[in-house]
C-alpha cells in the first residue's frame, strides 16, 4: 500500500472538499430550490465541483492503494462515489436536481464520517497494513 502519511494527507483534502457541501447545501430544502433562483443554480454548480473533486480523489486513492483501501469501508458504495464524478463531469448539463440533493442528504454525511474515520485509522501505528476494527 502507498505511504500512509501521504494517503492520510490526500484523504485530509477530501475531508476539507466534503466539509464544503454541507455549507452550500444549507437552505436547500427540495431539489427544487436549487433551480428556483440564480443563487440554487450557483449552489448546485458548486456541490458538483465537489462532487467532482472527490470522486477523482477516490479513483485516484483506490489505484494508488491497489483497491485494498476502499473494501475495507463498506458502509459507502464507492463504485457510486466514483461514478458520480463520471455522471456529473461528462453530462454536466442533464444534472439532476433531485439526484444531487438526495447525494448531499443522505450520502454525504454518512462520506464524512467515514473519511474522517479513514484518517483516525491512518494516524495508528501500522496502519495501511491492517483493516480497521470492527469494534467487536
Amino acid at each position: 500500500m502507498s505511504d500512509p502519511q501521504a494517503l492520510r494527507q490526500h484523504l485530509m483534502q477530501v475531508l476539507e472538499a466534503l466539509e464544503r457541501i454541507p455549507r452550500r447545501f444549507s437552505g436547500i430544502d427540495e431539489a427544487k430550490d436549487f433551480l428556483n433562483s440564480d443563487e440554487g443554480v450557483d449552489r448546485l454548480d458548486a456541490i458538483c465541483m465537489m462532487l467532482i473533486a472527490v470522486g477523482e480523489a477516490f479513483k485516484q486513492i483506490d489505484r494508488k492503494t491497489g483497491g485494498q483501501l476502499l473494501p475495507r469501508y463498506p458502509e459507502v458504495d464507492w463504485v457510486g462515489v466514483k461514478g458520480v464524478r463520471n455522471v456529473v463531469a461528462h453530462g454536466y448539463f442533464d444534472v439532476d436536481a433531485e439526484q444531487v440533493f438526495a447525494i448531499c442528504q443522505q450520502d454525504v454525511p454518512v462520506l464524512l464520517q467515514i473519511v474522517r474515520r479513514m484518517i483516525d485509522d491512518l494516524a495508528t501505528p501500522g496502519a495501511g497494513s491492517e483493516p480497521p476494527s470492527s469494534g467487536a
